[in-house]
């Protein structure tokens, strides 16, 4: 299968092509680079995707970003340039559609939750209409080698003294590890379409101060202490991360770790067709094996 592969260079996309390529698929990789080149910050219009769905068969958007910015605005990134894809695809013919979207972005209010939310309404309307096969993966937290929010937790999990905001540290997620979710996108290619929403999670729901503290244990460190950080230091420590534009830590972070993200943890079971990894084995199974 020809496939069409956006953000082919980021965490979740890297993983995706390499699980693909093993599959024997031919993945073209969108970006600047390709050739043709793509700039998603300015491709909002369909004719700008029209000559790079020439004989695809699938198309994937793993495109996102944890911080807004000049160079990578979420309001393009996540928005408009996916609604201009997703059009293009359905002028062109190519019916196969996923979109890697995130859990928990349901009555948010963060720009990035609002963002993905409008290309997966856009997808999924489409799909409604009978113009595209539509998915729109919605995992919890993606666990491994290369993530931003996955360096964020291994950087607080080796603090002996750690201080979290409480809604942060009592919020419950469901970690599964991105080969796993790579997996799933091209498991679902290879099967007979399927449309809508598909929410995944991991094995087992926890806290993130749980999920943590599992992370301290794995790295072979005995437990941390552990405060509830004041919410006049969290609303500091998250605007302060607003102007660091290196640190994941910000107020959108902040705003998207602070409520729960937990989904059927027997859905991975199925798309997986085994044991999808525990939280407790996350680093073995992916930081450790690379």
């Amino acid at each position: 299968m020809n496939i069409l592969l956006c953000g082919a260079s980021g965490f979740i996309g890297r993983h995706v092509q390499a699980v693909l390529a093993d599959g024997g698929h031919q993945v073209r990789a969108a970006s600047r680079r390709s050739l043709p080149p793509i700039d998603f910050a300015r491709a909002t219009q369909a004719r700008d995707w029209l000559p790079h769905l020439h004989g695809i068969d699938a198309v994937v958007n793993a495109v996102g970003v944890l911080r807004d910015s000049s160079r990578q605005p979420m309001a393009a990134l996540h928005d408009a340039a996916p609604r201009a894809l997703f059009d293009a695809c359905a002028q062109a013919g190519v019916r196969r559609v996923m979109q890697v979207s995130a859990l928990g972005i349901e009555g948010n209010p963060t720009l990035y939750a609002r963002s993905k939310q409008a290309a997966d309404a856009h997808l999924l309307a489409l799909t409604q209409a009978g113009r595209l096969d539509g998915v729109v993966l919605r995992p919890s937290i993606v666990f491994g080698p290369g993530g931003q929010s996955s360096r964020l937790f291994v950087t607080l999990a080796r603090l002996p003294w750690l201080a979290l905001p409480r809604p942060v540290r009592h919020a419950r997620v469901q970690p599964l590890a991105v080969r796993e979710l790579a997996t799933v996108v091209a498991r679902l290619l290879a099967d007979p379409p399927r449309q809508g929403t598909l929410e995944l999670g991991g094995p087992r729901a926890l806290t993130l101060g749980e999920f943590i503290a599992s992370l301290r244990r794995q790295l072979g460190h005995g437990p941390a202490r552990v405060l509830d950080l004041p919410d006049a230091l969290t609303q500091l420590s998250a605007r302060i991360g607003d102007w660091v534009p290196l640190a994941p830590w910000c107020s959108e972070t902040l705003a998207l770790l602070a409520q729960d993200n937990v989904a059927r943890p027997d859905l991975l079971h199925e798309l997986l067709g085994r044991a999808p990894t525990p939280p407790e084995h996350l680093m073995d199974a992916t930081w450790n094996a690379v």
